[in-house]
């Protein structure tokens, strides 16, 4: 009899809830600069189990993200490498007014796959090595760093031959994880956990040697309309996204 009783209150509060967590749920469509790959895939893990929402990534250099939106690309959030081209997107209508921020700043380390390799001082570009791996300065953010960097050093010019050039930030890092060349500038964030270099040898470049690299994000007009967005967008300006930043060797 018991049970009887309680079956109609128990459907009439499960009748509440499932709308409820229908209107709760959403996707959201998410354009992530490839430097930012590790802790995006954390937060959004954690962002699903929080809150229902589920972010659906992709990872590139931001240059081209911002072609592919201009072309009508479905994405309703970008986090980009730079704070350049939100507020260009912004300006042109692209992104939502007063969504921008800033969600990190990167930092740039030259970073060789062997251990040893490279100094604390970052001498060994002056060595007989054969190739430097950087991702392309035109479209990625952290390779206008590297280059700002070699120019400061007087090394520009001298190193050029030696360079090869990833689409991206992430190409760059497979470049020298993969043998095919010594040592590059990578984001610190993808050689770096939880307060130390993860593996290889690895030289933390200076701040003062290239533009601060401040990463801002920005609703898109695609996402508006999607409380999916919005959730996104507060959750990583809350603590748990912090903490995650932090934890790869950003600043906030």
């Amino acid at each position: 009899m018991l049970v009887r009783s309680l079956l109609p209150r128990l459907l009439v509060a499960l009748g509440l809830a499932l709308p409820a967590l229908a209107a709760r749920a959403g996707d959201v469509q998410v354009a992530v600069a490839a430097n930012f790959t590790a802790p995006m895939q954390a937060i959004a893990a954690e962002f699903e189990k929080d809150t229902g929402h589920r972010a659906v990534t992709a990872f590139g250099a931001t240059g081209k993200f911002y072609a592919q939106i201009k072309n009508g690309a479905p994405f309703e959030v970008f986090l980009a490498a730079d704070d350049t081209t939100p507020a260009r997107l912004e300006a042109e209508g692209d992104a939502v007014t007063g969504t921008r921020f800033t969600y990190a700043i990167g930092r740039l380390v030259l970073w060789s796959a062997k251990e040893g390799y490279v100094d604390a001082k970052g001498e060994v570009l002056t060595s007989d090595f054969r190739h430097l791996s950087l991702a392309n300065p035109k479209t990625a953010p952290y390779g206008a760093a590297a280059m700002d960097t070699l120019a400061k050093l007087g090394l520009a010019d001298r190193l050029r031959g030696r360079i090869v050039q990833g689409e991206n930030i992430s190409q760059a890092h497979q470049f020298v994880s993969t043998g095919n060349a010594e040592l590059g500038f990578v984001a610190l964030s993808q050689v770096f956990k939880d307060g130390r270099i993860t593996s290889g040898s690895a030289w933390v470049v200076p701040a003062g040697m290239y533009a601060p690299i401040r990463q801002d994000a920005a609703i898109l007009s695609r996402g508006k309309d999607n409380p999916a967005a919005r959730a996104f967008v507060d959750y990583l300006k809350g603590a748990k996204a912090a903490a995650i930043i932090r934890a790869y060797g950003y600043a906030l």
